[in-house]
């Protein structure tokens, strides 16, 4: 085998053939990594504004006039970055089908191929301390996989669908998010205090998972065989050393 044809443990589990391991590979093409950053400033847009709004931090009827819309314009904020989080997420789904094989990690883990079950098994262990050296990665890792599918993903079309039927709920019948979301939503959790509350659990949710996913990423690009936080950065993985 050439070193043009080797592959990785992680490729041959997809059932593809990559160049050499040593050489750097472009992971993340350039709207990946824009959707990346998007999500990450509107999560903590979103996080902010959503606690004020369920908490505020001030009596609302202190002051002048003027001041009592303060949290109107809180809910403005939500509001248009929670649009911006469902168009980039709409967007990353058209990517997904369009884009490289590693945009669609995140919507599809492997679960069902012996090669990928073992290498999850194999990603624990190097989490836990268990194994001195993990195998290279090229894209997402499969403990990553799973987690950005179960946490991230399914979490994020959650607070898209509830986000919009709480907002359907303000803007009545007869409106695109109560006909879309709010209609069906609202009846399947029983009542919208049961919406709000599942919505805000939800948000908490996604937080873990952003604090997770930092010490996650921090972790692999100090002790892993490549490159990790900079790969979001420019699309391309480096591998510290030539062995397979």
């Amino acid at each position: 085998m050439t070193a043009d044809t080797q592959t990785t443990p992680t490729d041959l589990a997809q059932g593809a053939t990559a160049r050499r391991v040593s050489a750097p590979v472009y992971v993340y093409e350039l709207p990946v990594r824009i959707w990346h950053w998007v999500m990450a400033l509107s999560i903590v847009i979103l996080s902010i504004t959503g606690f004020l709004i369920a908490d505020p931090l001030w009596p609302l009827q202190v002051g002048q006039p003027s001041q009592h819309f303060l949290m109107g314009d809180i809910r403005t904020i939500h509001f248009i970055t929670g649009d911006v989080f469902a168009v980039a997420m709409l967007v990353r789904i058209y990517w997904a089908i369009v884009g490289n094989r590693y945009a669609r990690e995140i919507f599809a883990p492997a679960v069902w191929r012996r090669s990928w079950r073992r290498e999850f098994v194999r990603t624990i262990r190097w989490y836990l301390f268990l194994e001195r050296e993990t195998s290279k990665e090229i894209g997402h890792n499969p403990l990553a996989q799973l987690a950005m599918f179960a946490m991230f993903t399914l979490g994020v079309l959650f607070q898209i669908v509830t986000g919009f039927a709480l907002f359907g709920e303000g803007t009545g019948h007869g409106t695109w998010a109560f006909a879309l979301f709010t209609s069906w939503v609202m009846p399947l959790f029983g009542n919208s205090q049961a919406v709000h509350t599942w919505h805000h659990l939800a948000m908490w949710y996604l937080i873990l998972f952003a604090m997770v996913h930092v010490y996650m990423s921090v972790r692999e690009d100090i002790m892993s065989r490549q490159t990790m936080i900079s790969t979001m950065i420019n699309g391309w993985r480096f591998f510290k050393d030539d062995r397979e």
